[in-house]
């Protein structure tokens, strides 16, 4: 006699235990902003950047008299947030028909969902990474409604009075640039370049300036280097927890080109101090402050994280940005 298993379905070893999920890029810009200090906490609603400004008349010395002369100007800037919650219910029953019952615990009442901590870990850094985007492109008449709670630094920094473009031929070797034609690898070091070449006086020299792109032109940048033989200057770190990572110090300067997801696929680069931005929230990491609970009534597990967030610059005549013509 012989094993008859012609009716039986081919078995396939489950491993419960292992769940792989994409990959996932933190918050980077709040990272940075955060470590300048700009962040302002308790805006509840809306709340405003004060600034002062002053000059200095220089006048004739060596005699007697006051002249009064010069201004000194109090101005201000509002900083929006937008109030976000993320509300998720899970049922664990439906988790039985599928392999993934071998995770749940004996019996018929659950009060928690199975895989809770790669579940926990993979919401909060997916809200971390639809902030990265909403933090550059943001936009409240936006369909799309993970970018429609507040503004974004594109559309503020568009929307700027007296914001620099470098995409014109004074600035960007080959400019201006046109869409048909992009930010390619023969262009990106002309790009960057123009965008230094652009930024006011004022700002010149000041340890604090970054030029902002997406991944994809940091990509196109180092490869242009490569091919300028420039290929010695390396991004600093290695790490991708490491804040370093995605950064390089631009040939010839002290300033960094800093790569952030934000811009992925928008073709735009901006050139600003970091002290000129700022991030408005509730409590700081608030989003991070999520709750995950069973609902008796219910029979279900529900996530539940609710914040509030929301960017601005303080001067938008220190700014230089790139946009394709």
């Amino acid at each position: 006699m012989a094993f008859n298993v012609s009716a039986l379905a081919d078995y396939t070893i489950q491993n419960v235990d292992i769940l792989i999920h994409r990959s996932l890029f933190n918050a980077k810009t709040m990272q940075v902003i955060e470590a300048e200090g700009n962040v302002m906490t308790g805006v509840k609603s809306a709340e405003t950047i004060n600034q002062l400004a002053t000059d200095a008349i220089f006048q004739v010395g060596g005699t007697c008299g006051f002249l009064s002369s010069g201004n000194t100007a109090f101005t201000q800037r509002t900083l929006t947030v937008g109030k976000i919650k993320v509300n998720e219910s899970l049922c664990p029953e439906a988790l039985e028909p599928k392999y993934t019952q071998l995770a749940l615990k004996k019996g018929s009442y659950y009060d928690m969902i199975a895989f809770a901590q790669d579940y926990s870990e993979l919401k909060a850094d997916t809200m971390a990474e639809q902030l990265e985007t909403a933090a550059w492109q943001g936009d409240t008449t936006s369909l799309n409604v993970n970018l429609n709670k507040f503004d974004g630094f594109i559309k503020i920094i568009d929307a700027g009075s007296g914001v620099t473009q470098s995409n014109v031929a004074a600035y960007t070797a080959g400019g201006p640039i046109s869409a048909a034609t992009g930010i390619t690898i023969s262009n990106a070091f002309a790009v960057v370049n123009g965008l230094i070449l652009a930024m006011p006086a004022t700002i010149q020299g000041k340890k604090d300036v970054r030029i902002f792109c997406g991944w994809d032109t940091f990509s196109k940048y180092i490869a242009n280097l490569v091919n300028l033989n420039l290929f010695h200057y390396a991004p600093v770190g290695t790490e991708v927890s490491n804040e370093a990572n995605g950064e390089i110090i631009i040939p010839g300067t002290q300033y960094k080109l800093t790569a952030v997801h934000g811009l992925d696929g928008t073709n735009r680069l901006f050139g600003m101090r970091v002290s000129n931005m700022w991030l408005g929230v509730d409590l700081l990491n608030d989003f991070e402050n999520w709750q995950l609970f069973y609902a008796k009534e219910a029979q279900e597990v529900r996530f539940v994280a609710q914040f509030k967030e929301g960017v601005q610059v303080g001067f938008p005549n220190e700014i230089t940005k790139f946009t394709l013509a």
